[in-house]
């Protein structure tokens, strides 16, 4: 049985990923399963400076999922290829450098950074406000989208997967658009905008009064998406949100992603993704499926 994909010309041993903010840098779980066993680590996301966060509380539960305004707490980029990047290197995963910036120059100075490193891929978190242009998320804006793409493209010989926003009217424009500007693989989705209140104190229960909410709950917006994606753009896609078992993958996969990214899951199980692939594995026996491949944009309509 054939479990292993290809992303942008990197072989992954199977298409379970991490999530980028929900595995910290691997070694946090490393106490909880193989990392081995896993096909990609996708890392928090790192900025260029490091960085203490939102403040307090910025976790809320809600129903089927959570609200998170953590505030891509990181320790730096440098950091990072210093000491966290050599110990990941030390497993047969592969690794995804997650990045986020407040301007274009950002984005393109870390590209620089990791580009002489061992990660294997860099994905550009575009969920994240664009200073320069008044506080708009790169994200929603098409333009922006091909524009932050083609600067980052050019500063790395690194495969690069654009991370897509669900806070937009068409998600299938900003897919084009980074196409256009040079993506090599899609990731999606990242988390939907939410707010929750504590209806005792009339007062917004995360400190940053809004976050991204993202669990179970996001997954049919999320398979949605993955569709329209996979029929509008011919880049690899990475599904994500709301995949808590086997057969959640297989939707994915099955909706057009070629690899399926574990998030709020490994909060509620820290060992999702090796449950899921086992889950995954079930299926293709049950199905009569040898390659894992079979399933991407297997979906009957």
């Amino acid at each position: 049985m054939n479990l292993s994909v290809t992303i942008a010309g990197v072989t992954l041993a199977n298409p379970i990923v991490t999530a980028s903010g929900t595995f910290g840098f691997g070694r946090e779980y490393g106490e909880y399963l193989d990392l081995n066993e896993i096909g990609a680590i996708a890392v928090k996301g790192l900025t260029l400076e490091p960085r203490a966060g939102n403040p307090s509380p910025r976790i809320a539960e809600t129903y089927a999922g959570i609200l998170n305004s953590v505030g891509l707490q990181n320790p730096g980029v440098d950091l990072f290829i210093d000491y966290e990047l050599p110990e990941l290197k030390k497993y047969r995963c592969k690794v995804i450098a997650n990045i986020a910036g407040s301007t274009i120059e950002d984005y393109c100075a870390m590209a620089e950074k990791l580009d002489g490193t061992d990660v294997d891929m860099l994905e550009m978190n575009i969920s994240c406000p664009n200073v320069k242009e008044g506080g708009v998320a790169f994200g929603t804006d098409r333009r922006m989208v091909e524009t932050i793409t083609k600067a980052v493209r050019a500063r790395t010989t690194k495969p690069l997967i654009v991370k897509l926003s669900p806070n937009v009217t068409d998600i299938t424009e900003m897919a084009r658009a980074a196409e256009a500007g040079g993506a090599d693989a899609l990731s999606l989705i990242n988390t939907l905008l939410g707010m929750a209140i504590d209806v005792k104190t009339r007062r917004p229960i995360l400190a940053n009064i809004v976050g991204g909410m993202s669990g179970p709950a996001v997954k049919p917006i999320a398979v949605r998406m993955v569709y329209q994606v996979a029929n509008a753009v011919s880049l690899p896609i990475i599904g994500m949100g709301g995949v808590t078992c086997g057969d959640d993958a297989v939707e994915m996969m099955l909706a057009g992603a070629s690899a399926v990214a574990v998030g709020t899951a490994n909060f509620m199980n820290p060992t999702a993704c090796l449950d899921i692939k086992r889950e995954l594995v079930s299926y293709m026996e049950n199905n009569g499926i040898s390659d894992v491949a079979e399933l991407v944009g297997g979906v009957r309509v």
